[in-house]
């Protein structure tokens, strides 16, 4: 073929791949949300800078010495307990930000032990040394960093006309609370928002509620027990640059209410969902409740493991959930937690987008669920890159109007026959408490109640090996609809099943 001629067809397909992407609805939102932080006043392309910014090392004086102990593996399978002398740094940097609008806190080859959180106020930023390895002291079970003002949503919704801190930056730094295993927290389990648990609820390192125009970036979380970053009731919210190096549980989590903010640029390893915008939550897990609209939350990359059975596939924990739902407060005042106005763009290996219903098995699931179904309207899932699982890629137990996916890209060198990549309806499976006792085994989805799909669009799937070449795949032939059934044969055999239905309108 003459080079003119392959010129021009490249030409013509560039052409058409950026007018497509200027008519697609996900586009268009995306820019909107964009467009509404920077109308807020956020800096959402420029990172902050350390002008006129006092250092941390200037308030050395009053650093305190402490002593205590530490669980680290071995190295050969055991723990090891090891007593540490180390600086504690916590009263010194918060001196420094009592009297400074910006806090720099420089790299050493240290760590910066911290026995409490560093608290900012209004106007406040935090920069700390990319080098820079900031620890919390075992024990301490709270977070890192937080606002000053959160406030509670735990007896009802929250109520209008809040003063929410503001104009908030956090940036730099590793940060871990010495999850140092799977099974040792060093005694830092819960990310409180204060030693007195003054509001319940908080579950991260760094934790933002009742917040406005609030920024982190450029963080490494390592090895820490709760959510990487906790951003709930907040109005105008950028995280970004984040790295998760085995944390042990959400990277990135937030609650409602929230409105206008952008994720993007998240990568590693964690315990649990990578990024979760959660309207409705369990009840240890949020301070507040409510809907959640206009986020962005994009380029989102997992990891890829290699398993004897199944060859390369991504990380269990490689995940990213929506969950919607109905609250139900203690005086019977219900609050609908949707979500809507969502665009997830620009992600790989990610292993399921979770969009169920999932009552709390950690109080009981006859103590916290969601009063019904949740609904979510106007989602957008677009350019997606990952190694088919067992599962389905978007498993939808919500009630949902408008759902929009395009751009897959399956890496493997075919498909099963019954492969889904979109399931519609209940999901039934048993959590083992005593994996010998059946009587101890819990339901952890909601077999029984039905959900209904309207207006799903699914285009432009492809499957290939990496590396490889593609073929496309009809989209008709990936969606599937959930009828449960109970299982009589239960519990000889899983799962359990129920009576629940998936619905879809096209």
């Amino acid at each position: 073929m003459p080079w003119y001629a392959m010129m021009l067809g490249l030409l013509i397909v560039l052409v058409a791949t950026t007018a497509r992407a200027q008519d697609d609805p996900a586009e268009r939102l995306a820019g909107e949300i964009i467009a509404g932080l920077q109308a807020a006043g956020m800096p959402v392309d420029a990172s902050a800078t350390p002008r006129g910014a006092v250092s941390g090392e200037d308030y050395r004086h009053l650093v305190t010495q402490g002593e205590w102990q530490e669980r680290w593996p071995d190295g050969a399978g055991g723990m090891k307990t090891v007593t540490v002398r180390a600086e504690l740094w916590s009263a010194a940097l918060q001196a420094a930000l009592d009297a400074h609008s910006k806090v720099v806190v420089p790299a050493r080859q240290q760590p910066y032990y911290l026995d409490a959180p560093l608290v900012l106020n209004s106007g406040q930023t935090l920069l700390v040394a990319a080098e820079a390895e900031m620890r919390l002291r075992p024990g301490t079970n709270t977070c890192m960093v937080r606002n000053a003002n959160p406030v509670s949503g735990w007896d009802g919704p929250v109520p209008a006309g809040l003063q929410p801190d503001t104009d908030i930056t956090i940036q730099g730094g590793i940060w871990t609370d010495l999850a140092t295993a799977r099974g040792e927290s060093n005694g830092n389990g819960r990310g409180r928002l204060d030693a007195q648990d003054s509001v319940p609820g908080s579950y991260g390192i760094i934790v933002l509620t009742n917040v406005e125009r609030v920024i982190v970036r450029d963080l490494v979380v390592r090895q820490s027990r709760p959510f990487g970053v906790h951003v709930t009731n907040a109005r105008n919210f950028l995280v970004e640059n984040l790295r998760f190096e085995n944390h042990r549980r959400d990277g990135v989590h937030v609650n409602g209410p929230a409105a206008y903010g952008v994720i993007r640029n998240v990568s590693g390893t964690t315990g649990d969902d990578m990024v979760a915008l959660n309207a409705w939550d369990w009840l240890r897990s949020t301070m507040t409740f409510g809907s959640i609209h206009h986020v962005l939350v994009e380029n989102v990359t997992g990891r890829a493991i290699s398993t004897a059975a199944a060859g390369p596939v991504p990380d269990g924990s490689a995940e990213i959930r929506l969950l919607p739902g109905h609250k139900r407060f203690g005086d019977g005042t219900q609050l609908a937690c949707d979500l809507e106005h969502i665009v997830i763009r620009h992600v790989r290996a990610i292993r399921t987008f979770k969009m169920y219903d999932q009552p709390n098995l950690e109080m009981g699931r006859d103590k916290d669920f969601s009063e019904a179904i949740g609904d979510m309207r106007c989602l957008f899932v677009r350019d997606v890159v990952t190694i088919p699982t067992g599962d389905a890629l978007v498993q939808v137990h919500s009630n949902v109007d408008g759902l929009d996916i395009a751009d897959v890209v399956l890496q493997a060198p075919s498909l099963r026959p019954d492969y889904a990549l979109v399931s519609v309806g209940p999901l039934s499976a048993a959590y083992k408490h005593n994996p010998d006792d059946p009587s101890t085994w819990v339901e952890i989805f909601s077999p029984d109640r039905d959900c209904t799909v309207r207006n799903l669009e699914l285009q432009r799937v492809w499957v290939g090996p990496r590396g490889g070449p593609r073929k496309p795949l009809d989209p008709e032939a990936l969606i599937a609809v959930i009828e449960q059934k109970p299982n009589p044969d239960y519990p000889r055999t899983l799962p359990k099943g129920g009576t629940g239905k998936g619905y879809l309108f096209r």
